[in-house]
């Protein structure tokens, strides 16, 4: 049993390495690119390439494998029918490979036509360059879908080294292609290292996946029991991925319009404040989710409104000061992480502005995974879908009349002021669906947690601000100091007032740490077995 422990003990461990240096290469992976190429019409164009490629696999392969094909074929291999799960996700491969043959086919004849409808303001040869991006990237599709359903065949027996390593290999393809060839080809360089990473990171799996034994059969028997099962779990994740998907295109298609640069900026910020929903508000919702879906499972209702209500102030907690934190610190952090070659001072002004935007509603994003898994908790996934089809709608309208007036800014606060009304509506709908679940409690934990932010939030800026004013050394220095000195203010001033306060939610973060995070229970295994 001891062996047997420090075995999962290594393996947690090493997932969480290789995750974190994903991480890290994806940031270099962008320093890179925007080092090379700063913010420009060819960045815009460059991230506009990768829509109806990432579109084409959310549909046909993301929906599946995240809402239903592991659970099918995990319940095959636990109840001892590996043969039959091995024909469902024999079909289910056969099935998906002709209908992304069918659309990338489609889709590359039509390419233009599908950039105009994107990007339609982009320059001419801003355009030209999109199609021809768009062209490469489908190539990484193909892969990509071979890389997702060989993970959730791996995961599915208990096997994560291999699809964790992935993501090392895709990065690390990017950026060496991209270095070797960008001086010949420009940017195309890095889409065909988009290609090359894709393919790394299938390939990186071939060998976990041959010692499992596949059985692939050639079959397309559309009446197998377990593909019917994913179809009908995977449709309301489908809707609401495609109305998400929708929703990034009208973001782009307006960008387009906002000068050089705009769509570059947006991404870069999204993908910035992203990071702590990432980190702490979706590994709060991992944590909780378990134990929400049993709970319900047992009808145990008023255990599974306090577990939500103590997941979403343990999320409000942690990610409030995230926001201020990267608000405060902006121009710095940015300018520390990307500002070189010709990546320019004002591409950190105007980076740094739409990241401000975006925090205001990281809260809410962050709230919505424990809310959208509540309801899953309870076999619900229809009402997420249609509050967030709901949600894209007035992201639409607000996105058209905000940025008339606000630009770029516009779009980044549309994002979060929509974020915030998802977020709200699906509190109050839980509310009337499972009765009372502690509103008086989460709200006063709330404007606890955004107050002690508040002030967090005036005492790192104002020190980081005034280090980049008296400091005299080089500006990467400046900007490294200001970004270590506002965050170690920003994280002893909100720690402590959290423990003068005598907050529940800093104590239920430790305990969540201690028993969920892998990291933390693999080095406690590491410890005492």
């Amino acid at each position: 049993m001891a062996s047997q422990g420090r075995q999962v003990a290594r393996a947690a461990v090493l997932i969480m390495a290789a995750t974190l240096v994903a991480r890290l290469l994806g940031y270099v992976r962008d320093v890179v690119i925007y080092t090379k190429f700063g913010q420009n019409y060819v960045t815009d164009a460059f991230n506009a390439a990768f829509s109806i490629p990432d579109f084409i696999y959310m549909l046909l392969v993301g929906g599946a494998l995240s809402s239903a094909f592991i659970p099918v074929f995990s319940s095959y291999l636990a109840t001892g029918r590996r043969e039959e799960g091995w024909r469902t996700a024999s079909i289910l491969l056969n099935l998906i490979g002709i209908l992304m043959l069918a659309l990338i086919v489609v889709a590359y004849i039509y390419t233009r036509p599908l950039i105009l409808l994107l990007v339609p303001k982009l320059p001419p040869q801003s355009i030209d360059l999109a199609v021809s991006l768009t062209r490469i990237m489908f190539v990484q599709t193909i892969f990509m879908a071979l890389n997702g359903l060989t993970m959730g065949i791996l995961n599915s027996h208990q096997r994560f080294a291999a699809p964790a390593l992935g993501g090392i290999f895709y990065n690390l393809g990017i950026i060496t292609l991209g270095l070797l060839l960008s001086s010949r080809l420009g940017i195309t360089a890095f889409s065909l290292g988009v290609v090359l990473g894709a393919a790394l990171s299938f390939l990186v799996q071939v060998p976990s996946l041959v010692r499992v034994r596949p059985q692939y059969t050639l079959s397309l028997d559309l009446r197998d029991a377990g593909l019917r099962e994913v179809m009908v779990l995977m449709l309301p994740v489908l809707i609401g991925l495609s109305v998400g998907q929708f929703n990034l295109f009208v973001s782009q298609n307006l960008a387009s319009g906002l000068g050089s640069g705009a769509i570059s900026a947006l991404k870069l910020s999204q993908r910035i404040m992203q990071l702590p929903i990432g980190i702490f508000a979706v590994s709060i919702a991992i944590a909780v989710f378990p134990t929400l879906t049993s709970l319900a499972a047992r009808q145990e209702m008023t255990d599974f409104k306090n577990t939500v209500s103590r997941g979403l102030r343990a999320v409000f907690f942690i990610t409030l000061p995230s926001a201020l934190g990267l608000m405060a610190l902006r121009e710095p952090l940015i300018g520390l992480l990307f500002q070189q070659g010709n990546f320019t001072a004002s591409h950190t002004i105007t980076t740094a502005t739409a990241l401000f935007y975006y925090c205001i509603g990281l809260f809410a994003y962050s709230a919505l995974q424990v809310l959208n898994r509540a309801f899953y908790a309870v076999k619900d996934t229809v009402t997420p879908v249609v509050v967030g089809v709901l949600t894209v709608a007035l992201n639409i309208y607000l996105s058209i009349h905000l940025s008339g007036t606000l630009g770029y800014r516009g779009l980044a606060l549309a994002y979060s002021l929509s974020g915030v009304f998802n977020m709200l509506v699906l509190l109050l709908w839980l509310r009337r669906r499972v009765g009372a679940i502690g509103g008086w409690k989460i709200t006063s934990s709330f404007f606890i947690s955004l107050g002690t932010s508040l002030v967090m939030y005036v005492a790192a800026r104002g020190a980081a601000l005034h280090l980049l004013q008296i400091l005299v050394v080089p500006t990467k220095a400046a900007q490294l100091i200001a970004v270590l000195v506002g965050t170690t203010v920003g994280v002893v001033l909100y720690g402590g007032m959290a423990l003068v306060l005598k907050m529940e939610e800093a104590e239920l973060i430790m305990r969540l740490a201690r028993n969920h995070i892998p990291g933390l229970k693999a080095l406690r295994r590491i410890r005492y077995n």
